[in-house]
C-alpha cells in the first residue's frame, strides 16, 4: 500500500536518496541541491509530489509550471515498488494540481535511451512528439550533472 502526497522542502533528503537509487538519472550539483529543490517548491508548492510506502519515499516527481504550461522533471519510482501503480497515481496527482491552477498543456523530457520511461509514458497515453527539436543553453557552467550508475 502506498499514499500519495505534496512534496514539501522537508522530504528532500528521502526524495534525494530515492534519485541516487535510479539507474541512468541525472542529477545537478546546484539545480537539485537542497537550495534548489526549495527554490523550485516555493515557487510552486503545491504541485510536486511524493509517494510514500512503508515509511519511506519511494517515488516523486517535481512538477511546476509558468503559468502557460506544466512541465515535469525527475519523475521517478523505486525499483522495487514499480509496476503497483505508483508512477500513474504521481502524474494524475500532477495533473490534478495543474488543472487546478488553470494549465492546460503538460509537457517532459526523457532520455531517449531510457527504455523503461518511455514505455511508462506511451503506455499511460503521453504523445511522443516528432514535430520539433529540444534546444539548451547553458546559463551556470557551475551546474554539474552526473548520471547515476
Amino acid at each position: 500500500m502506498f499514499t500519495i502526497r505534496t512534496m514539501t522542502i522537508e522530504d528532500y533528503e528521502g526524495v534525494h536518496t530515492l534519485w541516487n537509487t535510479i539507474k541512468g538519472f541525472a542529477i545537478r550539483s546546484i539545480d537539485d541541491s537542497r537550495e534548489g529543490v526549495a527554490r523550485f517548491l516555493d515557487r510552486n508548492p503545491k504541485t510536486s509530489v511524493v509517494a510514500e510506502a512503508d515509511g519511506q519515499i519511494v517515488g516523486a516527481i517535481l512538477c511546476g509550471h509558468d503559468g502557460r504550461r506544466g512541465c515535469l522533471y525527475h519523475v521517478c519510482v523505486r525499483k522495487d515498488y514499480r509496476m503497483q501503480g505508483i508512477g500513474k497515481a504521481m502524474v494524475v496527482y500532477c495533473m490534478e494540481r495543474l488543472k487546478e491552477e488553470q494549465i492546460s498543456k503538460v509537457s517532459l523530457i526523457a532520455f531517449t535511451q531510457n527504455d523503461i520511461g518511455n514505455a511508462f509514458w506511451k503506455c499511460i497515453g503521453w504523445t511522443k512528439r516528432e514535430d520539433l527539436n529540444y534546444y539548451d543553453f547553458v546559463l551556470n557552467a557551475e551546474n554539474i550533472t552526473a548520471f547515476i550508475k
